[in-house]
């Protein structure tokens, strides 16, 4: 009440610039901090995107570089030509020379034999020494093999110091080598750790340095295994391990990229963005985590500079309207009391009595007219911001719709992969349940496919597979599903097939392939297993297991042949 009586003892003009001038000023002040937040958050968002996709891009160059020196091991030790002379030939020994000159970042490159003595190595380095019981040399026997970052006591004193005078560390990347189906021994790369830091380190943005955005690398069990040298020594002394809460990106969920603001051990708070190290081949699958890191003072400094910056604009803009709103109660307490005086004229009925035209509404409407302009460029930018963040909405479920679609294709074929199968395997059941439709199942699998793998290696065995799958997408028809569910296995659902055509579309295929030749492999041929739905509580899984059955029946009667369920 004391409130509203000192407000009610200022004149008309006082009240209403006082009343304006609320209302103005709070106005400004919510629609600067609104608009302030949502530039916020989405500056904030920006900077972990950023952040996540310097993260994506190591991960990426990482595995590449990965595949790349295993694929290099496996090259070298599928030389058989070259190894056929003996594995401490001049021949094998000018191969090795040459392939550690192409790549000086691998230290040593060697070859043991199936007693695991080393007989041949670049520079002639641990020459005669057994590698019997080393991880590379059991694995490298039965398959290529890459292994994580590990010391290596006798080469670190043989092998010249580092650059960073940081002691010695490799990676392994190691290929049985095989002379017809006999293995004579395992090719050895070890590449220097060093070769890590300058993927990391190339990648990094120019303006890294002044944004603070640094790389780690932890491994499967969450152990530091690479850190930028400024911090490395410290952290890895602290005991630094891959800190809790952050969120991995295995590039398989659907969702958004996710960032997190995490503690470290040195005593800061950091944007931390990290992604599973993706392999491109089984052989490199290290499971290691790449983790971008930048300080959050940093990462959301131009956050808070938004949200400062549109909070004095507001004040701003609500300072001048406040100034318009004294002018115009002036002006309208002023035709007010002229109109009181020219009322009070009429009343007492004195000479220029006549009431004067006043002008106050034209500039009410002045003052409207700029808080409108005021308030219309604030929605304005507020309607651009959900604009843009719509657009991106829309580009996000594109992605997520064409993510979907490669989690359910295989990538060689171009055919359904075993998720995109059940899918539709559970939709032709209950179609075929319903309508007491038969159903059937056809399992073809490549006769003989190690071999051609071993023998003409991937590529032409990969190209065996596409052929396989063309071969079935031109004998099939429009409403048949046709899958790779893994290797060489292929399955095809026949809706409205039973078991008698599904046996008879089984060996047509089994002919088609036959027929064809290869202009590398040859002839190819493959095994086929045929099942369908018996009843109606038959299950998917249970119709898939008969067929393989039968495909294995096949395979035990001699191959090339189509065998029922029985």
């Amino acid at each position: 009440m004391a409130l509203l009586a000192r407000f009610s003892a200022h004149s008309l003009r006082m009240q209403i610039a006082l009343v304006f001038g609320t209302l103005v000023i709070a106005l400004a002040v919510l629609l600067s901090l609104g608009f302030g937040e949502l530039l916020k958050h989405r500056i904030q968002r920006d900077a972990g995107d950023s952040l996540q996709a310097v993260a994506e891009n190591a991960g990426k160059l990482l595995a590449t570089g990965l595949m790349q020196r295993s694929l290099e091991a496996e090259v070298l030790a599928s030389a058989a030509m070259v190894w056929s002379a003996g594995l401490d030939s001049p021949e094998a020994q000018h191969m090795l020379a040459r392939s550690q000159a192409m790549q000086p970042s691998n230290l040593w490159i060697g070859v043991a034999d199936a007693q695991g003595v080393v007989r041949n190595a670049t520079g002639g380095l641990l020459l005669g020494h057994s590698v019997a019981h080393r991880p590379w040399f059991e694995r490298g026997l039965q398959e290529v093999h890459v292994g994580d970052v590990h010391s290596a006591q006798l080469l670190e004193s043989l092998l010249p110091p580092t650059a960073s005078g940081e002691p010695h560390r490799f990676v392994d990347f190691a290929a049985p080598i095989r002379i017809g189906p006999t293995t004579v021994g395992v090719l050895c790369i070890l590449g220097g750790w060093e070769w890590t830091r300058e993927v990391l380190e190339g990648l990094t943005p120019p303006t890294s340095v002044e944004n603070a955005v640094e790389l780690f690398i932890f491994d499967r069990q969450g152990q530091m295994i690479l850190a930028p040298r400024r911090h490395g020594t410290m952290l890895q002394a602290a005991g630094q391990r891959l800190p809790e809460g952050t969120y991995i990106n295995n590039n398989r969920d659907g969702g958004r990229l996710q960032t997190a603001v995490v503690p470290w051990l040195d005593g800061r708070r950091y944007l931390t963005a990290a992604t599973q190290l993706q392999p491109r081949n089984a052989a490199s699958d290290l499971g290691w985590r790449i983790v971008a890191r930048q300080p959050v003072e940093l990462a959301f400094a131009e956050a808070e500079h938004a949200v400062h910056m549109a909070l004095a604009i507001g004040l701003t803009a609500a300072l001048l309207a406040s100034a318009l709103a004294w002018m115009a109660a002036r002006r309208l307490s002023e035709d007010l009391n002229a109109l009181a005086a020219a009322a009070s004229a009429v009343e007492e009925n004195r000479p220029g009595r006549n009431i004067p035209a006043v002008h106050s509404n034209h500039e009410v409407h002045q003052l409207s007219q700029a808080l409108g302009r005021m308030t219309h460029r604030l929605l304005a930018a507020r309607e651009a911001m959900e604009e843009k963040v719509r657009l991106r909405t829309l580009e996000l479920e594109a992605a997520n719709r064409a993510l979907d679609l490669q989690a359910r294709t295989d990538a060689l074929t171009g055919l359904l992969n075993r998720r995109g199968f059940e899918t539709q395997m559970a939709f032709a059941l209950a179609l075929a349940r319903r309508s007491t439709r038969p159903l059937s199942l056809i399992a073809v699998d490549v006769d003989h496919f190690k071999r051609v793998n071993d023998t003409y290696g991937h590529e032409a065995g990969d190209e065996v597979l596409r052929r396989l799958a063309r071969t079935l997408e031109a004998r099939l028809r429009g409403s048949d599903v046709i899958a790779r569910l893994g290797g060489e296995e292929f399955v095809a659902l026949l809706p409205d097939t039973d078991l008698e055509g599904a046996r008879a579309i089984a060996q047509t295929l089994v002919a088609a392939m036959a027929q064809q030749r290869d202009p590398m492999v040859g002839t190819i041929t493959v095994s086929a297993g045929v099942a369908s739905m018996r009843n109606a509580s038959d299950t998917g899984a249970a119709i898939l297991r008969r067929g393989d059955m039968a495909l294995y029946e096949a395979k035990g009667q001699g191959r090339n042949r189509v065998c029922v369920e029985a």
